[in-house]
């Protein structure tokens, strides 16, 4: 009684898909315009043009950058513009918002630049379970787009799986 017990899920076609194994590499950072404003609540132009001006940008070079204001005070929409104007040159990607909003555009910019070649015509299992705050909403944007190349869609584990979606014939 020395008979192998095949292993079904090493010898499967079905590719697995870890959202997580994809995640950019780089600094998460929220930068605080109320840090440049009188109380954290006052612009004036001129002293926050010129505390601007002496800013070290240098310091967000290849980081991803949230910009946000932390005590609410009202801003011109050209405040957040003439920030970015100096993030641009060395951030990777700076969105208006808070670091959740931040991790949704990565993963939103990663999702949508992914070539899909590897990935056609294949079963493929999305991995459910991971150690890295993923965004819900990163998951719905891959389905769509593994859905257009797929043979089929599954979610979880090789172990307990939810069948998602199968390409008809």
């Amino acid at each position: 009684m020395s008979e192998t017990i095949p292993n079904k899920v090493a010898n499967s076609v079905l590719v697995n898909f870890d959202l997580e194994a994809y995640i950019p590499n780089g600094s998460r950072t929220f930068i605080d315009i109320s840090q440049w404003l009188e109380q954290g609540f006052l612009l004036r132009e001129k002293p926050f043009r010129e505390a601007l001006m002496t800013h070290d940008w240098k310091q967000y070079s290849t980081h991803y950058i949230a910009l946000g204001c932390s005590t609410g005070a009202i801003l011109p929409a050209w405040a957040s513009l003439l920030v970015t104007s100096y993030l641009q040159p060395v951030a990777k990607t700076i969105v208006l918002g808070s670091l959740a909003e931040l991790e949704r555009q990565i993963f939103r910019e990663m999702i949508t630049e992914l070539d899909l070649t590897p990935f056609k015509g294949k079963p493929i299992m999305i991995k459910g379970c991971s150690d890295a705050t993923i965004p819900q909403d990163a998951y719905v944007l891959l389905v769509q787009r593994l859905q257009s190349v797929a043979k089929s869609l599954f979610y979880g584990e090789a172990c307990s799986s939810v069948p998602l979606w199968k390409a008809k014939k």
